[in-house]
């Protein structure tokens, strides 16, 4: 009996655990997320200033001469397209072509044609007939050509020939009569000599002529 009362006795001597909730470890505070800053934008480019305008070079004087001199004979019948060194182009209309061509022969020296071409111009429905003038008699422009331009419309192109005035554009203008089919008015012989007599196609120097199969 005695073991058993010291036993109890050694019990009731034990610390008891007291009864609660365990305190849980204290929480950690995560760090605040931090979003990526974008990149700042590229700034623009700073605004170019528009290049000045091409300024044409003023005209050489004995050109510019020539040209004034037309202007003053035939005023608003004619227009001065260019001066350059040796070169002028002059546009004038159908019906003043033959008159202006007669000046240059007669009173300017620009005594024969050297050739005669054409242009056709779609878009405008225009085609553009050039006489290259040239002089064999005067010293100071046996290196200037005049370019004697004018216009007639393309769906039925026709322009005065020019043959009385130089005889040598006989050729130049049948040429163009085929290639272009621009009719000179007065030309004794608007024939073929190109192209075949049976030739039934548009003027193959027309910018809508296809070769056929292509």
């Amino acid at each position: 009996m005695s073991s058993d009362k010291e036993e109890q006795k050694m019990k009731a001597a034990k610390p008891t655990k007291a009864a609660g909730p365990e305190k849980a470890a204290p929480e950690v505070a995560k760090p605040a997320e931090t979003k990526p800053v974008p990149a700042p934008k590229p700034a623009a480019p700073p605004a170019t200033a528009a290049p000045p305008a091409k300024q044409e070079p003023e005209p050489p004087a004995f050109e510019k001469g020539l040209a004034q001199e037309l202007v003053a004979k035939f005023g608003d019948a004619v227009k001065i397209l260019y001066i350059r060194p040796i070169r002028i182009k002059v546009e004038t209309g159908p019906s003043s072509i033959v008159e202006v061509a007669t000046y240059l022969r007669d009173s300017m020296g620009f005594d024969h044609a050297e050739s005669a071409s054409g242009t056709d111009y779609p878009k405008e429905n225009q085609i553009e007939v050039n006489y290259h003038l040239g002089s064999y008699t005067r010293n100071d422009l046996l290196a200037n050509i005049i370019v004697l331009t004018t216009k007639a419309n393309r769906d039925d192109p026709r322009v005065p020939s020019l043959i009385r005035v130089y005889p040598s554009v006989e050729y130049h203008e049948r040429e163009t009569y085929e290639m272009l089919g621009v009719y000179f008015e007065g030309h004794p012989r608007m024939e073929r000599f190109l192209l075949p007599e049976d030739w039934a196609d548009i003027p193959p120097l027309r910018k809508d002529f296809r070769i056929k199969g292509r």
